[in-house]
């Protein structure tokens, strides 16, 4: 029984081991700290790629997350905050960039793609159209007495 109590705590050591930690902040008023959960949640994980850095355990979000706690409390606001970690890490770290010409792709890439499948599309039905297969009379008969004699056998 003693063995199995201590095998017990053993294990429950060892999976309170492998808990993440919590962010915990202190925060001077309720807005400043909602301004950090919309900034953490409206920024983009540079290792995650689709999870925002409020969501992601990954140790460079937990610096983020950090870095933005530490920009709010120095008295920047949300803008300032959001274009120090855009010049320190890139447009990716938002989930809307601007339209800028090295963005553009990402902006009219889905439009293009859309246009280019109906134009394909569109010139592969006619050119069915075009080259249909239409039988010669000659053709047509002997496909009639093919298709004639084979339900006949029937």
């Amino acid at each position: 029984m003693k063995r199995c109590l201590i095998l017990l705590a053993t294990l429950l050591l060892a999976f309170s081991a492998l808990a993440d930690n919590i962010d915990t902040y202190k925060f001077s008023s309720v807005d400043q700290e909602q301004q950090y959960r919309h900034l953490t949640g409206s920024l983009r994980c540079p290792k995650c790629q689709n999870n925002s850095i409020a969501d992601s355990n990954a140790m460079i979000a937990g610096d983020m997350r950090l870095k933005v706690y530490e920009l709010l409390q120095s008295g920047q606001t949300p803008d300032q905050v959001k274009a120090y970690m855009v010049a320190r890490y890139g447009n990716f770290v938002t989930y809307e960039p601007p339209v800028l010409p090295s963005t553009l792709i990402l902006w009219a890439g889905p439009a293009l793609f859309v246009i280019v499948g109906a134009l394909v599309i569109i010139l592969r039905s006619r050119k069915r159209k075009l080259t249909g297969s239409d039988l010669d009379t000659e053709q047509q008969a002997r496909l009639d007495a093919l298709l004639k004699n084979n339900g006949k056998r029937s």
